[in-house]
């Protein structure tokens, strides 16, 4: 949770990320609004594991969470995380470069704490020159009392080189040995793309531009990578609060006291309902209010906010709508936002179809954080350089200057590359970037142009290239998958997770596919060839294809299989598909897998090929007397 609570209102599951909470605590209320205005993406690492958020002027929450296993039906708020932190492992297996999910702990830790551990991306950091050993206190080693051991770091780095050109060498005899330099870029690489998947996930899954938003960059390890996680988000501003090494518990002493109240309300949204509503909301807010006065709250440092949690008639996909405010101060209409927010981030909205509410909900909100932060003097004299270290960027050394930020004042302008070190992390300026420290002693760096960190190999697959691909399509899948359960109706899909999703090459071979049902997985391929060589060059941009027969690639005909061509500049360059079970087709016998069937017509309809969707418009006159033709 975002807010604070009493000992005696205090429960366990209001605990559950409390760190990374406090952490979107921090940066949402020294950040947003003050150093811009853009909406932020926190990014929060650490030694396990990276979390990431996003605020626009509110907190975004969700009602139902899973962690470790364990679903927690409670508000949250929304905060994805990756298993790739500073602790995590680097491997090279089958061909490409891992990192994690493993970690090598605290103990033995990487191989430079000097406690026989392996190689992490706190391994490849230090190589690169990421991390200073300078700046770093003597607490390794067995004794606890020596530095960080970049000889053994390097080392390790040499033996897996060894094991990595190696295959290069059998793969491709004319290839080029890759440095140990080069080994431990691509390792960080492949880090970051990993680290950029929960940032798209919460935002490109739910509508929104990535692009557009602000880094808000903190955790120990975050600002070491912030230039090159925006750079592969096309994002053009970083900003790092000058406590970003103790950001989360910084935020958790900014929390407010919130009390929420919410009770269920049915009734199809129309004016009479609304007003109902709001006689419900009046009653919470007085509830609410009176638990704050009883903590002590004064009228004038409470704030509220109302909700109402709508869905579509015949869905159960319901999204909390805040109280929409107009030009005027008024309440605006609930049901236009609602439309609004559910075509943002599903990519559609049901014509003619009732909308219900499902739940009144209020927030009463104690404000504790009434402190002004204090401004800097501006710069008199140009920036101090503490000194010149030898750092890693775009396949050369570079004599880089190291700033300390207490040195800094409001105004300075740092051109990268450079270091600055503030105490609790160090912040890694990219070339073609530049920091600047702002009138809070925040800083807020500047990305220049944005460039690729890939290459498009012409002939054998380079071994980063193909880690960093892996897990761009890998999200992909992940992302189909995610949005088909949350949009279904379906018992099957929304809690059996009968269904699977992946990615096919324009010739129908497969890509990459998010963990999901193998035998869907087995034969989506064959069903995508078999759809193009039917419709051979009659598929067309805004096309969507359906298929369930055995003879096209289907496994038994419960299983239908969406298949969506995409194009590029009239190109096609490759296939989304998406296969799941069906409680009914229409066979002999409930759920249309009749034992002892002789004839496939006996098990239901069997379509072979049929565009449901037929250049962006939806067949549905055709899709419903389909099932009936193909019986016969």
């Amino acid at each position: 949770m975002e807010d604070l609570h009493q000992k005696a209102d205090f429960q366990g599951h209001k605990a559950v990320l409390s760190g990374p909470a406090g952490g979107v605590v921090g940066y949402s209320q020294t950040l947003f609004g003050v150093e811009t205005d853009k909406p932020l993406i926190g990014f929060d690492m650490g030694g396990t594991s990276t979390d990431v958020s996003r605020y626009a002027g509110s907190y975004e929450q969700v009602i139902e969470t899973q962690i470790s296993g364990v679903v927690i039906q409670a508000p949250q708020l929304e905060i994805n995380t990756v298993a790739a932190g500073g602790g995590s492992k680097l491997k090279f297996q089958f061909g490409a470069f891992r990192v994690g999910p493993e970690s090598v702990g605290a103990h033995p830790g990487p191989v430079c704490y000097r406690k026989g551990g392996e190689l992490a991306v706190t391994d490849a950091n230090l190589l690169l020159g990421y991390v200073i050993p300078d700046y770093f206190p003597s607490i390794f080693g067995p004794t606890e009392d020596q530095p960080l051991d970049i000889n053994a770091t390097r080392y390790e780095f040499e033996k897996l080189a060894k094991q990595i050109n190696s295959y290069r060498k059998n793969q491709d005899p004319l290839a080029k040995d890759m440095t140990v330099e080069e080994i431990a870029q691509g390792f960080v690489n492949v880090a970051n793309e990993t680290m950029c998947r929960p940032i798209r996930q919460l935002t490109e899954m739910k509508g929104h531009e990535t692009k557009n938003h602000a880094l808000a960059c903190f955790g120990g390890a975050g600002p070491q990578h912030a230039c090159a996680i925006a750079r592969a988000l096309g994002m053009k501003e970083v900003l790092i609060h000058r406590f970003c090494g103790i950001l989360s518990a910084y935020g958790m002493g900014m929390a407010d006291v919130v009390e929420e109240a919410q009770e269920p309300y049915a009734s199809i949204y129309d004016p009479e309902s609304v007003l109902e509503a709001s006689f419900r909301e009046a009653t919470l807010l007085k509830q609410v209010k009176q638990k704050l006065q009883l903590q002590g709250f004064k009228e004038e440092n409470i704030t509220t906010e109302t909700y109402l949690n709508l869905r579509y008639e015949g869905t159960d996909t319901a999204i909390m709508v805040k109280n929409p405010i107009n030009e005027d101060g008024l309440t605006g209409d609930y049901a236009v936002e609602f439309v609004k927010l559910f075509q943002q981030e599903y990519g559609f909205k049901l014509q003619n179809r009732n909308i219900l509410i499902s739940d009144v909900r209020v927030r009463g909100i104690g404000v504790t954080n009434l402190l002004k932060p204090l401004a800097l003097e501006p710069a008199s004299v140009d920036a101090k350089v503490e000194g010149y270290y030898k750092v890693y960027f775009a396949n050369e050394w570079h004599d880089t200057p190291l700033f300390r930020l207490e040195d800094l004042a409001y105004g300075h302008m740092i051109l990268g590359p450079a270091v600055i070190m503030n105490g609790n992390s160090t912040v890694i300026v990219e070339p073609n970037c530049k920091a600047i420290i702002t009138k809070y002693g925040n800083i807020k760096i500047e990305i220049g142009s944005i460039q690729s960190t890939v290459k498009i190999a012409n002939e054998v697959a380079d071994v980063v290239q193909l880690s960093i691909f892996n897990n761009r399509f890998m999200g992909i899948a992940e992302q189909m998958g995610r949005t088909l359960q949350r949009t279904s109706i379906s018992t099957n899909i929304k809690e059996r997770l009968d269904f699977s999703c992946a990615l096919f090459g324009p010739d129908g071979g497969l890509v990459a596919n998010a963990p999901h049902v193998p035998v869907h997985l087995g034969a989506m391929s064959s069903t995508v060839r078999w759809q193009l060589n039917y419709w051979a060059d009659n598929l067309n941009e805004g096309d969507v294809l359906v298929t369930n027969h055995p003879s096209a690639g289907g496994s038994h005909l419960p299983d239908i299989t969406v298949i969506t061509p995409v194009f590029d500049k009239g190109n096609l360059v490759f296939f989304v598909a998406s296969r799941g079970h069906h409680a009914e087709i229409g066979g002999i016998t409930p759920g249309s897998m009749p034992p002892f069937s002789k004839s496939i017509w006996e098990e239901g309809a069997a379509i072979k090929a049929f565009k449901l969707v037929e250049k962006g418009h939806f067949q549905e006159e055709g899709i419903t007397k389909l099932p009936t033709i193909s019986l016969f």
